[in-house]
């Protein structure tokens, strides 16, 4: 149920939640000023945002208005004005833990800044999850911490990627969404956030870290998206009041995701995009960054230079720190994760490289236990990262996230790869960068390390002891999965390859003009063991290794899901070797580099 700044009249109040206690709201659309307080919500692209805007059909609401369903972002980025949240159903019974409470809505978090914040609070939260796990602290509140925790649907969307394939040990990866939300729900959240002008907005995904656990979890890739990205969101459903939001246009900002239904519909987005399986997300508030970064008592973090983010305008986190290492916490710790201006580049994405720093000194810092040695510190951090966090169903109560913990402490800081997607620019935005971007999304759903210590081991090739049916009387469906990152689909490729295969013998083969997918290459899938041979059999037509034969719970019959590597001809591509290396632009980090540093640009130095 989604939580809103304003409640109707007659609804039922709500219990005490981490935004009463100054969690944050980032600015507006991905580009909020840094500064703590602003009277202005001035954006970049010069969209304002409205406090309470009517609806755009005209239904108006007490309190606060609902958020218009068209709105969203110009194809240059410009956000239409969108109105406040309005107010959310009533919990569900569903069977949840006593003092569970299911709310949706304004997450804490916020502009590109928060992203960092966001980040830092993922990792908090996460990892305090860990430390719960080797402390065995987390049972003895167990209900109380559970009432703490809030959830919602996972994906909001039509279509699924489909779930990986077992590995030979029958382990599967673990993808986790991480988002940072920058809406400005509480006095203490605009206080830190600026931009009185913006209370009570649609919140925007200002933060988007994508988590991979392999599958035999010996190592864990972080991929980043900028908050500013152009892609397409696809069309989402809100299962609070059963609001459809169409899919947009080639090119809306990915933040907007989240004021589209929820968080459900920014994994929906990550999935239609990468085309990997998401299994959770966790969303995080702001106030998550201040308490949480005092629990902790300090994450070391390191400029080449002394640092002040203000320039003669005022624009800047407030953020001021001499050259070398230090350890920052509570507010300080917030100013680090926003800051912008002052670091190289004075861009998002440098924004996003000290998020990455800090995060890994933070994973290293709770590994450690450094300075959380007494129950109480392990309390309290156990309190503020269960206040703090937004999971989906199937993390929804304690037991389930320190499971969770215990597979995230099995790998170690160097084992551990924090990336950006690799883009390009199109004006002051960016979109994914041709090539380097669908590798980078390959090798996570291929469960191939991006650090290049290990190889995915190969899948063994056999036959299936299930003989084939005669080729008139094999079922087959045709889907079009030549959609890329960069890319749109062949138009009626589907088509085209269901009558290669009618020529071929395959009398059954029929197209599936209706839906569209995102496949790197191109694959056949069978839903049980009956109609491997089958499967098997249209491969060794068309000349395709067996590896592309998989079994999947994700169709009801034999399908044949033609690849971006086959967006033409009446052949399939050769199998060629495969580059698993990750690209240099992901800018990849280890989690283990303690000598990473960020540039200070000499004009915010002192």
């Amino acid at each position: 149920m989604r939580q809103n700044s304003v409640r109707k009249e007659g609804a039922r109040p709500r219990a005490p939640h981490a935004s009463d206690h100054g969690w944050d709201a980032g600015q507006q659309d991905g580009e909020r000023s840094d500064e703590p307080s602003s009277d202005a919500a001035a954006r970049s692209d010069g969209g304002g945002r409205s406090g309470s805007a009517a609806r755009s059909d005209g239904a108006g609401r007490s309190g606060s208005a609902r958020r218009s369903g068209s709105a969203g972002r110009s194809d240059s980025g410009a956000r239409s004005e969108m109105p406040s949240a309005g107010a959310g159903a009533a919990a569900r019974g569903d069977g949840r833990p006593p003092g569970h409470r299911r709310r949706r809505g304004a997450g804490g978090g916020g502009r590109p800044p928060r992203r960092k914040r966001r980040v830092l609070r993922w990792s908090a939260t996460i990892l305090s999850v860990l430390i719960l796990g080797t402390a065995g602290a987390g049972y003895l509140y167990y209900q109380h911490l559970n009432g703490n925790l809030e959830t919602d649907d996972l994906n909001l969307g039509e279509h699924r990627a489909p779930e990986p394939t077992p590995n030979a040990a029958g382990q599967t990866p673990l993808n986790i969404l991480l988002i940072g939300s920058d809406a400005r729900d509480s006095k203490a959240n605009q206080k830190l956030g600026g931009a009185k002008n913006t209370f009570g907005s649609p919140p925007l995904a200002d933060v988007q870290m994508l988590l991979h656990l392999s599958a035999d979890r010996s190592n864990m890739s972080v991929v980043s998206m900028p908050r500013d990205t152009l892609l397409q969101i696809p069309k989402c459903t809100d299962p609070d009041d059963g609001e459809v939001y169409p899919q947009t246009g080639p090119r809306f900002m990915t933040n907007e995701s989240l004021g589209r239904g929820g968080p459900g519909c920014t994994v929906a987005t990550w999935e239609k995009l990468t085309n990997i399986h998401i299994d959770h997300f966790m969303m995080v508030d702001f106030s998550g960054v201040v308490s949480m970064a005092d629990a902790i008592g300090g994450v070391p973090v390191c400029v080449d230079r002394n640092i002040h983010s203000r320039d003669s305008q005022g624009h800047g986190s407030g953020l001021k720190l001499k050259k070398g290492t230090t350890e920052v916490k509570g507010e300080q710790a917030l100013q680090w994760l926003r800051t912008r201006y002052g670091f190289e580049g004075g861009t998002d994405i440098s924004r996003a490289k000290a998020q990455h720093m800090y995060m890994n000194a933070l994973v290293r810092k709770l590994r450690e236990n450094t300075g959380l040695t007494s129950p109480n510190q392990l309390r309290k951090l156990a309190e503020e990262a269960t206040k703090a966090l937004k999971v989906d169903d199937g993390l929804g109560t304690i037991k389930k996230l320190y499971d969770l913990g215990n597979e995230l402490k099995k790998v170690s800081p160097s084992r551990t790869t924090m990336t950006t997607m690799p883009f390009e620019y199109v004006g002051a935005r960016v979109v994914p960068k041709p090539g380097d971007a669908e590798q980078l999304f390959r090798l996570v759903r291929d469960d191939i390390p991006l650090d290049g210590k290990g190889k995915k081991k190969k899948a063994e090739e056999k036959l299936s002891d299930d003989p084939a049916a005669a080729d008139d009387q094999i079922a087959i469906q045709v889907q079009n999965g030549t959609r890329t990152a960069t890319e749109p689909p062949t138009s009626g490729r589907a088509n085209t390859v269901a009558q290669l295969l009618t020529g071929k013998g395959f009398k059954k083969a029929a197209p599936d003009t209706t839906t569209v997918l995102t496949e790197g290459k191109t694959v056949i899938r069978y839903p049980s063991a009956e109609l491997e041979g089958d499967a098997q059999r249209i491969a060794k037509a068309l000349k395709l290794p067996l590896s592309s034969v998989k079994k999947s719970t994700d169709v009801s019959g034999v399908t044949l899901i033609v690849g971006a590597d086959w967006r033409e001809g009446d052949k399939p591509p050769k199998p060629s070797k495969k580059d698993d290396r990750t690209p240099d632009s992901a800018d990849a980090l280890s989690g283990s580099d303690k000598k990473a540093c960020m540039k200070v640009d000499p004009d915010f130095s002192w």
